[in-house]
């Protein structure tokens, strides 16, 4: 009776085990579209539709994928926002410009991930959940992802490159200050230097821009510190997949960066309130998109649907 017992429990454990992973599987292709507002332009001032696409992990078999992602430009965004990584295969580059082509012909800057250089290696899935926060000083191999050639292709269609540099760009009859970093995971983030141009505002808050964004892959806290210190409205970032495999009705376990879990995706005040609510007067909008794809290696997610999102700007109500 005892044997029978512990077998019916083992079969049930084995079976819940085969269902989560079943429905991970499922839901790793289960894209959907977040729409958020922020708040963030002066009172009066027509919104502004951004849309923040991040981690693609583009394979080139994912024709899927691809055809949901060019669906997008149905929403009629005004700015297109890429936060990196966006191929996970030497011969991916092809399948990605044709998902972003409908894109490519509106305003645009990006900046890159690990994963527009180099090819996800397998790893032991159990390194999930142990602390990941670290930033990657090891040696990394040659590159064997066409990244630069997809610079090329973004900057050719008009894209601002925002690897540790600042740009301005006209949308819709308003000219919006940028800034960037490159990979902070890799270490390879250098926070640009201050530029006085006018119409944007710089380090002193003088000769201010009326909307200032940034933009990075990870979003390590000494990069939002110094965008802050920039005086950045908002910043938009990816990289941590949204914690990928998470806990329904806790969240994420880890964000694979020096990020708190309470952050792993969405809209959010950094580093306290949000700057609509009290005490948030000093905080700054942070959007972290939990991003569309996977490593091929682990092509799996619970409780966090692979996302693009639409963030559109609003105007501060007269009170704010």
């Amino acid at each position: 009776m005892r044997a029978r017992g512990t077998a019916r429990t083992v079969g049930a454990i084995a079976a819940a085990g085969a269902a989560g992973l079943g429905w991970a599987l499922f839901e790793a292709r289960w894209y959907t579209l977040r729409q958020v507002a922020v708040p963030l332009l002066e009172p009066g001032a027509p919104d502004l539709r951004v849309l923040h696409i991040s981690d693609l992990h583009l394979l080139p078999s994912q024709e899927a994928k691809r055809r949901w992602v060019r669906r997008l430009v149905y929403h009629d965004p005004h700015l297109i926002i890429n936060t990196g990584d966006n191929m996970a295969h030497p011969e991916a580059l092809p399948g990605v410009l044709d998902a972003l082509a409908p894109f490519l012909v509106r305003p645009g800057a990006f900046v890159m991930g690990s994963n527009d250089y180099y090819s996800p290696k397998p790893k032991n899935p159990a390194r999930y959940l142990f602390d990941n926060t670290g930033s990657k000083t090891a040696p990394r191999p040659i590159r064997d992802i066409p990244g630069d050639e997809l610079a090329e292709a973004f900057t050719a269609a008009g894209w601002q490159d925002l690897n540790n540099a600042r740009a301005t760009i006209s949308v819709e009859g308003r000219e919006i200050s940028l800034v960037g970093t490159a990979d902070a995971h890799l270490d390879e983030d250098r926070f640009p230097a201050t530029e006085v141009i006018t119409g944007r505002r710089d380090a002193t808050n003088a000769d201010r821009s009326p909307l200032h964004l940034g933009v990075t892959h990870a979003p390590y806290a000494r990069v939002l510190r110094a965008m802050q210190g920039d005086g950045a409205d908002m910043v938009f970032a990816g990289h941590t997949h949204g914690g990928q495999l998470c806990v329904p009705g806790y969240g994420a376990l880890v964000t694979n960066c020096d990020l708190d879990t309470g952050r792993a995706k969405g809209l959010h005040g950094w580093p306290g309130a949000r700057p609509d609510e009290p005490g948030g007067e000093d905080s700054m909008w942070l959007h972290v998109s939990a991003g569309l794809g996977t490593s091929p290696y682990t092509p799996v997610r619970f409780a966090c649907r692979p996302e693009a999102t639409l963030v559109t700007l609003t105007a501060r109500n007269t009170e704010g």
